[in-house]
This record gives structure tokens, sequence and C-alpha cells, in this order.
């Protein structure tokens, strides 16, 4: 019987019984056959707990906030009843918001325009500079059209943040699809090669483009145009139907705690920079689990199920929605991480065209991040009827975000320190503080008109 070895810290590394550390057959099950046979980790100590599954514990995690947040809907409703009110949601009213729904019905029409642009440009009976500009006027216009309409019409916040996101959306394709098409003429023109088609980082493309590539792209769950996508085999029909019924769901739980808690807490609130520290301060933080709660049920819906069942239906392959950008240890990752349709097109369309015509990767950062503050103000701000810029300034304020939490990140060679930071300022500080200044903003528009 062996007695192990000594590493050359004098620690004992490792210890054995028998040949190759095991106990010899006619000592097993034995009252006399060795209980300890190896030096083991605790599967919580530090040096093994990264090695060991945590499923059980991920699941009394579950358990554990299923029964506590029950407890609380229950007593919610015990003291203050049922709050939801289906007029907020579904009235006479809405009626008045048909001129945004003509408006939405209308916008693949600038989709249209973009399509004969871009044939008229193959075919070389328009100059590229013509072509650029007609572009840009109708990219400009399919933005500030819906603007224009929502903001001529006393139309509900919600339905002009729909209209104003579906509007965002096709500004987004149409530049893709006029950038990445422009970019495929030049590359035709410099190649020596008479051939119908070119090859271009390993992709090929043809010349020219078609209708069923621009409306392929125009309703699939992508920003970036390309002329052929990876595809799936077949659609699973069973499938889809969970994943609505889990929409269905998870929708419902979102309208239910705007109503029964969100609502109830900014009413009851003071306007966050003109009140009492203190008591903006406990309204802050009082509202950070519910608002925190929807902004989950919004990920979860939108980029897991909705972005999939599109796929699902279109056969569409690429599916990397999003990343583990709950592990980000810093706001940097972040943002590279849980939107990946807005990471890719602002790669592609912005950071690296700024990095090409010679500007440093600091300042293409800075330009990234102002065109996703302009969009976030449009989306903020156009249904509220409110320009106060909170929006913009919120995601402007991420870009010393990035530089404090790199630094931490350097300096503490810790994933959980930047993480930690991500998590308090993202969801605990930002989102309730931006939640309170848009309520109290648009109560106060209210009031003077």
């Amino acid at each position: 019987m062996s007695t192990g070895k000594t590493d050359v810290d004098g620690g004992r590394r490792s210890e054995g019984l028998g040949v190759g550390g095991t106990v010899p057959p006619q000592f097993l099950y034995r009252a006399s056959s060795p209980a300890h046979v190896k030096v083991k980790e605790s599967p919580l100590s530090s040096d093994a707990i990264f090695r060991q599954s945590h499923a059980g514990l991920f699941n009394l995690c579950i358990v554990v906030l299923i029964a506590v947040n029950g407890r609380l809907i229950i007593e919610n409703l015990m003291k203050y009843g049922l709050l939801i009110r289906a007029g907020f949601w579904f009235s006479s009213k809405s009626l008045r918001d048909w001129p945004l729904l003509m408006c939405c019905l209308t916008l693949p029409l600038f989709s249209l325009g973009a399509f004969l642009i871009e044939k008229l440009a193959w075919h070389k009976f328009i100059t590229e500079p013509l072509a650029i500009s007609l572009h840009v006027m109708c990219t400009t216009t399919a933005i500030s059209y819906p603007v224009y309409v929502i903001l001529r019409c006393d139309s509900a916040v919600l339905s002009g943040f729909t209209l104003m996101f579906f509007a965002c959306i096709v500004w987004l394709k149409l530049v893709s699809f006029a950038h990445t098409n422009y970019d495929m003429r030049t590359i035709v023109k410099s190649s020596d090669k008479e051939d119908a088609s070119f090859n271009f980082s390993g992709h090929d493309f043809e010349k020219g483009v078609s209708f069923k590539q621009l409306v392929d792209f125009m309703v699939a769950p992508t920003l970036c145009y390309q002329q052929n996508y990876p595809r799936t085999m077949c659609i699973r029909k069973g499938w889809v139907i969970r994943q609505l019924v889990k929409l269905v769901i998870c929708t419902g739980l979102m309208g239910f705690i705007i109503e029964q808690y969100i609502n109830p807490i900014v009413k009851n609130s003071e306007h966050p920079l003109k009140g009492n520290l203190l008591s903006a301060i406990e309204r802050v933080l009082k509202l950070s689990v519910p608002t925190l709660y929807v902004w989950l049920c919004m990920f979860y819906c939108f980029f897991h199920l909705w972005l999939n069942i599109l796929a699902e239906l279109l056969c569409f392959g690429d599916r990397e929605f999003y990343k583990d950008w709950w592990n980000a240890k810093t706001v940097e990752e972040y943002w590279r991480m849980w939107n990946m349709p807005v990471h890719k097109w602002m790669i592609r369309h912005i950071y690296l065209p700024c990095v090409r015509n010679g500007l440093p990767k600091g300042v293409a950062v800075f330009i990234s991040f102002f065109v996703s503050a302009v969009f976030h103000e449009l989306c903020g701000s156009v249904p509220c009827h409110i320009f106060k810029f909170w929006a913009f300034i919120g995601i402007m304020f991420q870009i010393p975000l990035v530089i404090l939490t790199n630094y931490l990140q350097n300096k503490f060679k810790s994933t959980m320190v930047g993480n930690m930071i991500f998590w308090f300022f993202f969801c605990i500080l930002g989102q309730p503080m931006c939640v309170l200044l848009y309520y109290h903003d648009v109560m106060n528009r209210k009031v003077n008109t």
C-alpha cells in the first residue's frame, strides 16, 4: 500500500492506496476498506466551484423566487385589489391612432423605392452620386414621416412607440441595403473578371438585386443585408406553437407587473431631480425590482421568443440574436452581446467604415454610440411628445461607464466586480430613473396642455 506523494512545497497533493491509487479488490466493501483515498476539494470551495454543475441550486433559486414573489403578489392583491385597467390598453380612444396605423402600413413603400433606385444603379441608368442622393432622401423620409405623424396626432404612447420602433427598423434595413449594394458594385467595377459572379470575403454574390431578395431581407430577423442567408431544412410547427404560448404568457406578465406595481409607484412619486433626495432614492430602489422584471421579460419575449419564431417560420438559420450578456464584466461587453442584430449593423455600417476611412477607434466608438443615442431618443421622446434628451444622455453616459468598468476590470482582475457594477448602473439605477423622468415629464406636459 503506497502512502502517496509529496510535492515541492511539502503539501500532500495526492494520496493513493494500492496500484495506481486504487483499492485492491479483496478490500472492497469491507469494514477494513479505506473510506478516504484521494485528496479532494469541497464542491463549493473557491478552487472547485467553477468546475461543478449548479443546476440544482439554480432550480432552488427559481422555486424560492416563485414562492417569494407569489406571496408578494397575493399580499398586493389583498391590499390594493386588481389594479389592471383594460381601458389603458384597449379602448374606443384607440381609434384615434388610425393615422399611425396607416403610416405603419405605408412604410414598406420606402423599401420599394430603395429597390427601384438599386435597379437603376445596377443597370447604370443613374450615376453613383445620384443613387446615393436618392437613398439619402428615401431613408430620411422613412424616419421623418413617422415622426411627423406621431407629433401631429394625439396618440397613445404605446402606439407611438410601436410605430417609431418599426420605422427605426425599416431605416436600419434600408441603410444596410443601400450600403451593401454600393459596396458590391464597387467590387464589381474594380474586378478584372467578366464572370457573372465574384467572391468577396469567401461569400459569392451575383450582380444586381432581385425583388425576392429584398422581400426576404425586409421580413428576416436581421438588419444586415446579404443576398443569401443560411437556412434550416424545415419548420417545426409544434415548437412554434409552444413558443407562441410562452410569448402570450410573458406579454401578459409584463402588462400585469406594469399595471399592478410600476404605475402605482410612479404615480406616488415626485420628480427625481426636483423633489427630496431621500424620497427619490427610495422610489428608485422600490421601482428597480419591477422594472428589472419587465425588462427581462421584454428581452425574453422579443430576442428569444419572437425573433426565434420569425426565424423558424422563415427557415432563417443564423439565430444568434444575443450572447451571454448576463455574464458581462464591463459595459462594453454588454453592448457587444445583448443585441446582436444591432451590434452587427453598427460594426458593419458605422464602426468599420469609420476605421477604414482613417478615424481613430475611439472616435468610431463615439460615433456608434451617438447614432444609437439618437435612435433611442427618437423611440423615447417622439411617442411621449417631449424632448428632454433623457434617453440620449443615458446612452452617451455609457461611454464613461465603458472607460470606468474597463479600468476596474483591469485593476481588480475579477469578473465579479465588473459584473456587479454593470448590474447596478444599468438595472438598479438607470432604468428606474429613466421611467420616473419620462413619466413626470409626460404628466407635466398633459397638465400644461
